[in-house]
């Protein structure tokens, strides 16, 4: 018994060392990876879990740092080792093992893990834009096999990517051999810092031997991403905080990501490098892009303000060469994750990387049409192959010959990441035409010559047509919208119907049927009955007209356009709620309100004469101290529209 006893102690002696001694181990992994040493810190992490030691935080930082290194299939070994020691983890992991899972090829495990993230994430944009795009694969699928891909041809065994156009060469970043400078690591990736290099495009798109770009220009530490004005003699860049000799850090020592700019000199060198004023020792700003007329410059962030972990934003710049205050583009764009690398082609198309949004996984590459008003809308994953599971980003393209060139880890690379060059086959336009035939309810003939209106989902006008002899109408909307179709003839009842366009290109057809007018228009019509229009159009103890009812109120106009001596009287009901005084002061007001639209919208002043009578004319019991139901008290609400002449 002594003996086994001993035994024992000694094992468990052994076995307590052994604790003591990976605990040890994982400290000091934690120490490089709160560094950011994230590559030597996976060394130390993996020698110990490979002894047995099982830690969940250990799992957490395992998965993160391949995870930040964008080995999405590693980190997905790791991220699985933590779910299965603890399933209720916070929900950026479950997101970011969901990203892992697309990367092996795993959509269903990925979307579990999504749902997963969605129930825990409350009112993350990422959780929003996937319950409102949970078919995304088969939204990205129809816009996939628009591109031939293929290597760039100037990859080397290390990091390459961020190209840019300057004339009839491509600028990019590489962690390739450093020349003349001595060789400095960077411990996030173990990698050479990455300098510019250029590579002369060839008439048939292939690339000359990079070389080194401007010695005054790269420096011991990061640079990439360049843009340049289309005169050749400005550029934007982004750098370490690194500026004459002299290196910036912020509060944890770290030396973050700055933009700078560069002018080309007569002699063809570039010079006057002077960092962009809303650059911070606290925040990085990277990855310029220029607007089409250069005015505006679009970057990434993490600068106070910011939704995610970077998101993208624009600054104006001013003709003296100054600059405004930098803008957030917003929620449309940005999300809690990765927005990066944007580019702006001539077709006034916003590019940028995103891992926030529904994709294949990793990165991916999205698109959105720059509005006349700036505003960015309608973003579209651009499809594979340029997407892949893993990160795709750095998309660049030329917008007359639809070549271009984008960057990807990608499986089968020659690198860590690596340039590819693509033709675009056929652009991402969703083309849809609405199409219709009206016809007859009762004798089902066609009826040619009717006017067509063509509303968007705000009620607002759009179009207007009319139908041809054999009653077909046709107008050209856009994909994935609602719209509302109003058809008016003379003789017939104003008829309206609506469709949700889909978003692929094609024909949509939305038919309707009129009604002969049975109910005739004379002296004492209350054109509100005949036309059934709602009741109600204010909000509650509101006078301004709400976008909906404009919609409905239109059916009055077109009546009085049909007939042009035609009077009316514009009459305001209120129900018995609030007092007698307040009651006809708000109905008074609202029946000017309609008034004036109408006046607005060109019917002579001479023709409308509006008055409010408050509660002084109910139509039912529902007068005051009289209970009553919510449709009750709705009825006495109400507009009508007297015909007093023709």
């Amino acid at each position: 018994m002594k003996i086994n006893t001993l035994i024992y102690s000694v094992i468990l002696s052994l076995l307590v060392l052994l604790g003591y001694a990976q605990k040890a181990k994982v400290a000091a992994a934690d120490k490089q990876y709160y560094n950011y040493a994230y590559v030597d810190a996976i060394k130390v992490y993996e020698r110990v879990a490979q002894k047995g030691y099982k830690d969940e935080k250990m799992f957490q930082k395992l998965g993160n740092a391949y995870y930040f290194n964008a080995d999405l299939v590693k980190a997905a070994k790791w991220y699985g080792e933590l779910f299965q020691m603890n399933l209720n983890q916070e929900s950026e992991y479950c997101y970011r093992y969901s990203q892992c899972l697309k990367a092996l090829g795993d959509y269903i495990q990925a979307d579990k893990m999504l749902a997963n993230f969605n129930k825990k994430s409350g009112n993350d944009l990422r959780a929003q834009l996937y319950q409102d795009h949970k078919n995304y694969l088969e939204e990205i699928k129809a816009n996939s096999g628009r591109f031939n891909i293929e290597d760039a041809g100037i990859n080397s065994s290390f990091s390459d990517y961020g190209s840019s156009f300057s004339g009839n060469k491509l600028v990019f970043a590489s962690a390739r051999d450093t020349g003349g400078f001595s060789k400095k690591v960077f411990k996030w990736t173990n990698q050479s810092f990455t300098n510019l290099y250029s590579s002369e495009v060839k008439n048939d798109g292939t690339l000359m031997q990079p070389e080194r770009f401007s010695k005054m220009i790269n420096s011991k530490f990061h640079e990439s991403t360049p843009v340049f004005t289309r005169d050749g003699k400005t550029m934007y860049f982004t750098r370490n905080n690194y500026l004459d000799g002299k290196k910036g850090k912020d509060d944890k020592k770290i030396t973050l990501l700055k933009l700078y700019k560069a002018t080309l000199n007569q002699d063809g060198e570039w010079d006057n490098i002077v960092a962009l004023p809303f650059n911070s020792d606290n925040y990085s700003v990277a990855h310029p892009a220029l607007s089409v007329d250069e005015k505006v410059l679009y970057f990434a962030s993490d600068m106070p303000g910011t939704l995610g972990q970077s998101d993208l934003f624009k600054v104006t710049i001013n003709q003296n060469g100054t600059y405004g205050a930098p803008q957030n583009l917003g929620n449309t764009i940005n999300t809690q994750g990765r927005e990066t690398f944007p580019f702006v082609s001539n077709d006034n198309e916003l590019y940028f990387a995103s891992d926030g949004r529904p994709g294949l996984g990793g990165l991916d590459v999205y698109v959105g049409k720059i509005g006349n008003d700036n505003t960015i809308n309608d973003i579209e994953n651009v499809g594979a192959p340029i997407n892949s599971p893993n990160d795709d980003f750095a998309f660049l393209i030329d917008s007359k010959s639809r070549n271009g060139f984008f960057t990807s880890n990608r499986a089968g690379g020659k690198g860590f990441d690596d340039i590819y060059k693509f033709t675009e086959t056929r652009k991402l336009e969703c083309e849809q035409s609405l199409t219709g035939i009206i016809t007859n309810n009762e004798t089902t003939k066609i009826v040619p010559d009717t006017k067509l209106s063509l509303f968007d989902e705000k009620f607002h006008l759009l179009k207007e047509g009319t139908s041809d002899h054999d009653g077909n109408y046709s107008f050209e909307v856009l994909c994935g919208k609602t719209y509302f179709v109003r058809a008016e003839k003379q003789g017939f009842e104003i008829k309206e119907g609506n469709i949700s366009i889909v978003k692929t290109s094609g024909k949509s057809q939305l038919n309707l049927t009129l009604e002969q007018r049975i109910k005739p228009i004379g002296i004492g019509t209350d054109l509100a009955k005949t036309l059934n229009i709602p009741m109600i159009y204010f909000d509650l103890d509101k006078s301004v007209i709400r976008n909906n009812a404009t919609f409905e109120l239109a059916k009055v106009l077109a009546i009085m356009q049909e007939y042009p001596n035609m009077k009316i009287d514009i009459r305001s009901h209120t129900d018995s709620r609030q007092t007698t005084r307040y009651n006809k002061t708000l109905s008074d007001k609202r029946a000017k309100s309609t008034m004036a639209w109408l006046i607005k919208n060109g019917i002579q002043a001479t023709r409308l004469k509006a008055k409010g009578y408050g509660e002084s004319q109910l139509i039912n019991k529902c007068s005051d101290g009289v209970p009553c139901t919510e449709e009750e008290h709705q009825a006495n609400r109400r507009s009508e529209f007297v015909v007093v002449s023709m």
